[in-house]
């Protein structure tokens, strides 16, 4: 009986050791960023508890930090696929524009957002097409069309802007950016649904064990038969989507249409998707990563600013957490890979 209690007690260790192991490798991004956003709150917290510790500026984090969670989270899916696209800004207002002219022609909101949403899908689909069959790296590609259509929009509204108070009172309006039982902002839900339906496409279809493969190793996922270009332009096209439905929730929320909608909006999208672990260099990353650095990138600003320092210190740290997110994720990169040929 003893000498089976001790033969065994080092199997049971090693088999726990190798759950825990395993569970850190499977979610370690997850964990690592959750671990990120605790070490912040609690910061925030001890250096203004008067702020964080009453409901508003929770309240104001669920109104604005979808504006750019929700490009976030597909951008994320852009990225594992091994590509970038720096012309969501552009996208963003190039749907709006859509919907604005439509609206202005025929007088109709559900018409309207239906051509925010086709202009959005054309856009990204368009840039799915020029990287894909013309060969264009996709950073050039994006800063390319981020030009072209900002000056679509530019030379279509005159530079003028067009006010939305026709959606007050409207589905297109409660349903979108109202606050349910007057306290949670609907644009939070949307977070929360795309984040659900780009999880299930990544982690549940077929179609995101694909775009991880071709994230990792395009040759690779050509000869397991995958069609990479569909891939590549499907994710391009979902993106461009996503940017135009962004778009409506952003001029909605302040009932005005600003043909500059989207500027400033890159750093912090990008940033929330590199702080939430996925890879620069492609075929890995998580979407719950993503969601949960998006609302640490989007409390840094009022914290700065709730503990005494000037607003001035934000892109300082926005910048610092891509550089050092990037820079970890080589080295990382690097480890694996020497790894591997062991």
């Amino acid at each position: 009986m003893s000498t089976e209690h001790i033969d065994l007690r080092p199997v049971t260790t090693s088999t726990g050791q190798h759950r825990f192991q395993g569970l850190l490798h499977r979610f370690g991004l997850q964990i690592g960023v959750v671990g990120v956003a605790l070490v912040v709150w609690l910061i925030f917290l001890i250096g203004a508890p008067d702020v964080f510790t009453a409901y508003p500026i929770y309240g104001a984090f669920m109104s604005t930090t979808p504006f750019f969670a929700i490009m976030a989270i597909p951008m994320t899916m852009v990225i594992i696929a091994g590509e970038i696209d720096l012309s969501f800004g552009s996208i963003m207002a190039f749907g709006m524009t859509a919907f604005d002219v439509v609206l202005v022609s025929t007088n109709s909101l559900a018409l309207a957002f239906i051509a925010c949403l086709l202009a959005g899908l054309f856009a990204g689909w368009l840039n799915g097409i020029i990287v894909v069959k013309g060969k264009v790296p996709s950073l050039v590609a994006t800063i390319g069309t981020q030009f072209f259509w900002r000056g679509v929009v530019l030379v279509v509204t005159a530079g003028n802007g067009i006010g939305l108070t026709v959606a007050k009172g409207t589905i297109f309006y409660d349903g979108v950016v109202g606050r349910i039982g007057g306290v949670l902002p609907a644009q939070m839900v949307w977070t929360i649904l795309i984040g659900i339906a780009m999880w299930f496409l990544l982690n549940r279809h077929k179609f995101g064990a694909h775009v991880y493969l071709v994230g990792d190793n395009v040759e690779s996922a050509r000869l397991m038969g995958v069609n990479v270009e569909r891939t590549k332009i499907l994710v391009f096209t979902i993106f461009g989507l996503v940017a135009a439905f962004a778009g409506y929730v952003v001029s909605v929320e302040v009932l005005y249409f600003w043909p500059t909608l989207g500027e400033g909006y890159m750093l912090n999208t990008l940033a929330s998707v590199f702080l939430g672990g996925t890879s620069v260099f492609g075929g890995s990353g998580t979407i719950f990563g993503t969601f949960v650095a998006s609302f640490v990138i989007g409390a840094i600003n009022a914290g700065i600013v709730a503990i005494g320092w000037t607003g001035f210190w934000t892109n300082v740290i926005y910048g610092l957490i891509v550089v050092i997110s990037v820079v970890l994720q080589a080295v990382l990169s690097r480890k694996l890979a020497k790894s591997r040929s062991r």
